[in-house]
């Protein structure tokens, strides 16, 4: 009979997240997966399988308790223009508040991604295109009540805003410059006719990461 895990696994998950996050996929050894967990090579890979198999629980763990819970938050609580300017205004805010500027971990692992691991890549690729997605539902819809010109196919907006919410991710860890930064949301959300971002209220640095809207904290400061 195996014996109980004697681990949370929803911690081991947010420590490896952070080793992830802090060094990238490849440069995060065994040691210092070792080292933030707390758990022996053998214990965390007979738990997890192997440090690929890992890394894929860490990006669903994250994306989980990040970016999906937290457009469906905005969708459920703004009209869907504002919630894509709401979605701009944490991005720049979140970006620009985390001291080590780590950026979003799925951005980070599409610049890390490499060709000839398909599947990784694949995933990657299908959660990027969930971001889009709510784009095109937000455009949509708000063509739809009229509160946006029609003169853009949502498809095409969103691929814009797409474009530039990444863009934004990865300048923002070498020049986090709030007019450099604000200037380029700013701009993709006026040039389709969407408002502009709302004011966000400060946030701490221990709060800073891909989580869910200021409105909707979690227990856990990691994922506020």
């Amino acid at each position: 009979m195996p014996r109980p895990r004697e681990f949370n696994e929803a911690d081991v998950l947010d420590a490896a997240t952070d080793a992830f996050w802090a060094h990238g996929y490849e440069a995060t050894s065994t040691r210092d997966l070792v080292r933030e967990t707390g758990l022996t090579q053998p214990s965390l890979y007979n738990a997890f399988g192997d440090k690929r198999a890992l890394f894929r629980r860490v990006l669903e763990h994250y994306l989980e308790r990040s970016l999906r819970e937290r457009m469906a938050h905005l969708e459920a609580a703004h009209a869907p223009a504002e919630a894509i300017a709401a979605f701009f205004g944490e991005t720049v805010e979140r970006s620009l508040n985390d001291p080590l500027r780590r950026g979003c971990l799925l951005v980070n692992s599409a610049l890390e991604a490499r060709p000839e691991d398909a599947d990784l890549s694949a995933a990657i690729a299908q959660e990027i295109g969930q971001i889009e997605a709510f784009f095109v539902r937000c455009l949509r819809a708000a063509q739809a009540r009229g509160t946006l010109p029609a003169a853009t196919p949502p498809e095409t907006g969103a691929a814009h805003l797409l474009a530039v919410l990444l863009g934004v991710r990865v300048l923002a860890r070498t020049r986090p410059e709030r007019t450099l930064i604000a200037t380029a949301a700013a701009s993709a959300l006026r040039l389709l006719g969407l408002p502009p971002m709302p004011p966000m209220r400060p946030i701490a640095p221990a709060d800073v990461d891909d989580g869910v809207a200021p409105s909707s904290p979690r227990d856990s400061p990691r994922h506020r």
